[in-house]
């Protein structure tokens, strides 16, 4: 079994993009962010784009407020040369950057004022994974055009499963190209045409299921998007193959839990089948102690003879808390190693869990040292 030598992913300057994926929960955007401002201050020009991370996260990288432009981190040492910027993905807006850079104006304006077009802009399942996807696509185009970055640092968003992040683009691009808006379309034009009695009859059913006002925004909206059906299923295969070249790696973030490693196994897989570069796994949040020669038998049995002879009622607490935390450090054990002997050929590395959430430079530079102990 292999350790995870994540400086020398970092380091290598043929490494431009690297994606932290896994199941909700485990850490991925404190992992992103960790890594990229380690990254600047040993010399890499770095942009983190980062999707939800918590407020406080937010403030420490100077984020105060929704975002989608990259704005430079303050306080990041540069000596080496690096520079740190980061964004949060604004998921309306760069949709809407889509329709304004592929549409005219006048088409734009149509589709930007659809109540349908909002409601999918805002809120449909996959938008947020299909849109991370779009803004890792411009920022690798502005990245080799300006030079402005050399290394982009994607935090994948908080999914229900992880895989989503690799099926929302084929997801989205099936809908936007789908039966159901070319349905849509078709009393206009096409050969459907000569069918009007079954496409009537078809627009009839819906019209009762969506309601007469629904169904007509959304034939509004297919309308106006027709011209713009192609590009979203290009551009998804663009950026699939972009994920695919060895200049990309992916660090999967799990849990010392069942089911974020069950996630992590999935996902680990996934990439193997599609051809994409796993650098390894970081089993994040592993319970550890100060004291791992203290069994927690050893310590149950103490406490008991303290509270026993009546001495010490304080220790013997103390020694009980212990003995909790030692059982939770012998199952953390216990399931990552499991994970590791099935997966022997993925390189891992753990990071211990720590007492407080992360606040500022000085909580992710710990948890970098951290991931490259």
């Amino acid at each position: 079994m292999t350790a995870l030598d994540l400086d020398a992913v970092i380091d290598d300057p043929a490494t431009r993009i690297v994606v932290t994926c896994g199941a909700g929960g485990v850490g991925k955007t404190t992992t992103a962010a960790a890594l990229g401002l380690r990254a600047a201050e040993r010399g890499r020009k770095v942009v983190v784009l980062t999707i939800d991370p918590a407020r406080r996260l937010a403030q420490s990288l100077g984020l105060t407020e929704l975002d989608n432009t990259p704005r430079a981190v303050t306080d990041v040492d540069t000596a080496n040369g690096g520079r740190l910027d980061a964004m949060m993905l604004d998921m309306k807006r760069t949709f809407d950057e889509v329709v304004l850079a592929h549409a005219t104006p006048e088409k734009a304006r149509q589709i930007l004022a659809n109540p349908f077009y909002v409601a999918l802009s805002s809120s449909f399942a996959g938008t947020q994974e299909y849109m991370a996807m779009e803004k890792l696509g411009q920022l690798h185009k502005q990245a080799e055009q300006s030079g402005d970055w050399d290394l982009i640092v994607v935090d994948t968003p908080p999914s229900r499963s992880a895989l989503d992040f690799l099926d929302a683009p084929e997801r989205l691009a099936s809908l936007l190209e789908g039966r159901f808006l070319r349905l849509l379309l078709a009393p206009a034009r096409g050969p459907l045409r000569l069918m009007s009695a079954g496409v009537n009859m078809a627009m009839s059913v819906m019209n009762k299921v969506l309601g007469a006002q629904v169904l007509t925004d959304v034939q509004t909206f297919a309308a106006a998007f027709d011209t713009l059906f192609g590009g979203f299923r290009d551009r998804a295969e663009q950026t699939v193959a972009l994920l695919r070249e060895p200049h990309t790696a992916f660090i999967v973030v799990a849990a010392p839990q069942n089911d974020a490693l069950r996630e992590a196994s999935y996902f680990t897989e996934r990439l193997r089948e599609e051809n994409m570069p796993l650098a390894g796994v970081v089993l994040n949040r592993v319970t550890t102690t100060h004291v791992p020669d203290l069994s927690a038998e050893r310590s149950l049995a103490a406490a008991e003879k303290l509270e026993e002879s009546g001495k010490s009622d304080l220790t013997a607490a103390v020694l009980r808390l212990h003995a909790d935390k030692m059982q939770q450090v012998v199952s953390d054990r216990k399931r990552a190693d499991r994970f590791r002997r099935g997966h022997r050929k993925i390189p891992t590395v753990d990071v211990p869990a720590l007492p407080d959430d992360v606040h500022d430079l000085t909580g992710l530079r710990t948890i970098g040292d951290l991931l490259t102990a």
